[in-house]
C-alpha cells in the first residue's frame, strides 16, 4: 500500500535505523558482558557494566517502538558486529582492554552519527524522540570511552600495574 511513495521511503528509513540500532545495541551488551569478565583494567570492567545497563534499557525501548510500528527487529546482531565479538573473544588482558576500548570509541562515534541523523531526519515522532534522547547518552558513552581508551592505550602507561614507590 505504501509502495513507491514517500511513505515507503519513510518506513524504509525507519526500519533501517531501527535494525542498525538493534544490532549495535546487542553487540554493546554482549561486549559489555565480555569486558566485565575479561577486562584487566577496572575502568574497562566498569565501562562494560555501564554498556550492559544502558544498552539493555535502550534495546528494550527500541523493541517496544518496533512493535508499535510493526517493524520486525533482528533477533541476532549483524555480521559486522558478530565479527567484532569474535575478534574480542580471542583476546585477553591488556590486549583485550586496548582492543575493546578502541572499538568502543569508533563504534560510539558511528552511533552518535546514526542517532543524530535519525533525530534530525526521521518522520516518526516517537522514534525521532527516542533517537534524540538516546544520542545524549551515546555522547556521554563516547566521551567516557575516549577517557578510558586514553588510560589503557598509553595516556598513563602503567594504568593496569601498581606504581613503584
Amino acid at each position: 500500500m505504501a509502495e513507491s511513495t514517500g511513505m515507503e521511503d519513510q518506513m524504509t528509513n525507519l526500519s533501517d535505523f531501527m535494525t542498525k540500532a538493534a544490532s549495535g545495541g546487542m553487540m554493546e551488551v554482549e561486549l559489555g558482558q565480555l569486558a566485565q569478565q575479561k577486562g584487566q583494567n577496572q575502568a574497562v570492567k566498569d565501562f562494560g557494566k555501564m554498556m550492559v545497563t544502558d544498552h539493555t534499557k535502550a534495546n528494550d525501548q527500541l523493541k517496544q517502538l518496533a512493535q508499535q510500528n510493526n517493524i520486525t527487529l533482528p533477533d541476532s546482531m549483524g555480521q559486522e558486529q558478530m565479527d567484532h565479538v569474535k575478534e574480542l573473544r580471542d583476546k585477553t588482558g591488556a590486549e583485550f582492554d586496548q582492543a575493546y576500548m578502541d572499538l568502543m570509541v569508533s563504534d560510539h562515534e558511528e552511533d552518535v552519527s546514526l542517532f543524530e541523523d535519525a533525530s534530525n531526519n526521521l518522520e516518526n515522532p516517537e522514534v525521532k524522540n527516542f533517537a534524540a534522547t538516546t544520542v545524549t547518552t551515546l555522547r556521554q558513552h563516547l566521551e567516557h570511552a575516549r577517557e578510558v581508551n586514553q588510560t589503557v592505550n598509553g595516556g598513563s602507561a602503567n594504568a593496569g600495574t601498581p606504581t613503584e614507590q
